[in-house]
């Protein structure tokens, strides 16, 4: 990078930081903080949908996809499309009368109005903690780009990639910090605006130019990487499998559908973000994959190479200028998921615990006061957490699995089955985080018949998870007296 490209690198990064505290001027309460006032527009809440989901790992982490596997890699957002459209059809409708009347704040306010406060806070712990780990996972992303941009010669002899995440994880959590949701939403907007231009008028062009136009391309990689069908069954079962239902139990989405005024605005935002997660962002990070598998064939085989790759594109293809600004508008797609993700774990310790449970009548200014250090000290963990991470991509499906093994199926009876109950609920939550959780660590004692079983066909944990916490839901349901019905969410 070029001393024109740090400069506009920075002025950016500055310009988050102003929003941030223009909004922590301007938050009044903590539904100001959590949910925008319930008033933010359809447009900006579409494209902040998009931003936070997409974010770092599905932008680093898929151009890695497409490294190793070409276009078919574009089905890992195809999952996006599928989510946010069922969501609009089936959920918003069912969720914002009960919101409207109750003022929900988070995810796990759902879950305690439809079955109860055991219930709640169990699902608010898991959230808290899968949000811990997203919201790490983000920050990884963020500084394996900065150490391959920003800061390939980090100062002080630090190693670059332990300078760039202490870096990035600094000013995501201090705008976060500092302004809650509205800055989290209107930030996400223009960022995600910003890396669209980015990658659609600079990135993809110039690095096509770079391989030597779209005919160099294919005759530099194999032949199946230009199909979409270069993927197994079973993989493609994982995909929908761990991220599908994640728009069911995501407490940022949950947080989305509080903050838009209406269903028919909550509809349009998800029908928006649907279409830019599925064709548009979805063949933009393959192709740049691609793109950066044909340039730097020397990562291949490299544990991690595949998502070096792109940052290294980004570094040394951009001409000067060019390159502040797309490596700018990368941190924003990774900016918008941390944030988000920080948000959404702060929302539940403090929406669902300390609110409810330890400063009971306590002042709007008191709680924001208080929203703030919860945000700072999860931050602060979070950093911590990225340190001991893997790949971007393998944190991102740790953190689906841990959300969706548990929740998923108490939550799709909390709004479509009238015999669902709290009983029932606590045992699938407990069967589905524990089999996923535990799974892994048993496979070397397991006998031969039960690790075929298991892990014969290659399917996740998560998939098992999900079996066993369906059974434990359905049979403990039945099992207990039936719950005052809802008719609110029951329609």
């Amino acid at each position: 990078m070029y001393v024109l490209d740090y400069v506009i690198f920075v002025l950016y990064m500055a310009a988050i930081l102003g929003v941030g505290y223009y909004h922590y001027r301007r938050n009044r309460s903590e539904e100001d903080y959590y949910v925008g006032g319930r008033r933010i527009p359809p447009t900006a809440l579409g494209l902040s949908i998009v931003a936070t989901d997409v974010g770092g790992g599905f932008s680093i982490g898929l151009g890695g996809v497409g490294f190793l596997m070409g276009l078919a890699g574009s089905w890992l957002l195809f999952t996006g499309l599928v989510g946010a459209w069922l969501t609009a059809v089936f959920i918003i409708p069912r969720i914002k009368g009960p919101d409207l009347a109750q003022k929900m704040l988070t995810y796990p306010d759902f879950l305690r109005w439809r079955y109860d406060g055991r219930v709640a806070a169990l699902a608010a712990v898991i959230s808290a903690v899968g949000y811990l780990m997203f919201t790490g996972s983000q920050i990884q992303a963020g500084a394996t780009l900065a150490s391959e941009t920003v800061f390939r010669s980090a100062p002080f002899g630090w190693d670059p990639f332990r300078f760039s995440l202490f870096a990035m994880g600094f000013i995501i959590v201090a705008y976060t910090v500092m302004g809650g949701i509205k800055a989290v939403i209107y930030t996400d907007f223009v960022q995600w605006l910003i890396l669209l231009t980015g990658l659609i008028f600079l990135a993809i062009p110039l690095a096509l130019r770079e391989v030597g136009g779209w005919g160099e391309l294919r005759a530099a990689l194999p032949p199946e990487m230009f199909s979409l069908g270069n993927i197994d069954t079973v993989t493609f079962v994982n995909w929908m499998v761990a991220i599908v239902p994640i728009w069911l139990v995501g407490m940022t989405l949950y947080q989305r559908m509080y903050a838009c005024r209406g269903v028919r605005e909550g509809r349009k935002a998800w029908y928006i973000a649907g279409f830019f997660e599925y064709p548009v962002m979805a063949f933009m990070g393959v192709i740049l994959g691609m793109c950066a598998r044909a340039m730097y064939p020397e990562l291949i085989g490299v544990a991690g190479g595949e998502e070096l790759g792109l940052p290294r594109l980004i570094n040394e293809v951009l001409p000067l200028g060019v390159t502040g600004v797309v490596a700018a508008a990368y941190f924003s797609a990774i900016m918008s998921t941390a944030d988000s993700c920080l948000v959404a774990s702060s929302g539940n310790v403090v929406g669902d615990f300390l609110q409810r449970y330890v400063f009971r009548g306590a002042s709007h200014r008191k709680m924001i006061r208080i929203s703030h250090v919860v945000t700072l000290l999860l931050g602060l963990t979070a950093i911590y957490y990225a340190l001991r991470l893997g790949t971007v991509i393998e944190g991102v499906f740790d953190a689906y699995g841990f959300l969706v093994a548990g929740l998923f199926v108490p939550t799709l009876g909390a709004f479509f089955w009238r015999r669902a109950t709290a009983g029932g609920a606590l045992l699938g939550m407990l069967a589905g985080g524990l089999v996923t959780n535990i799974l892994p660590w048993l496979r070397p004692v397991l006998p031969g018949p039960l690790e075929s079983l298991f892990f014969g066909l290659g399917l996740w944990p998560v998939v098992f998870g999900m079996i066993f916490s369906a059974v434990f839901f359905v049979a403990g349901s039945l099992l207990t007296p039936p719950p005052p019905v809802r008719e609110q969410v029951l329609r």
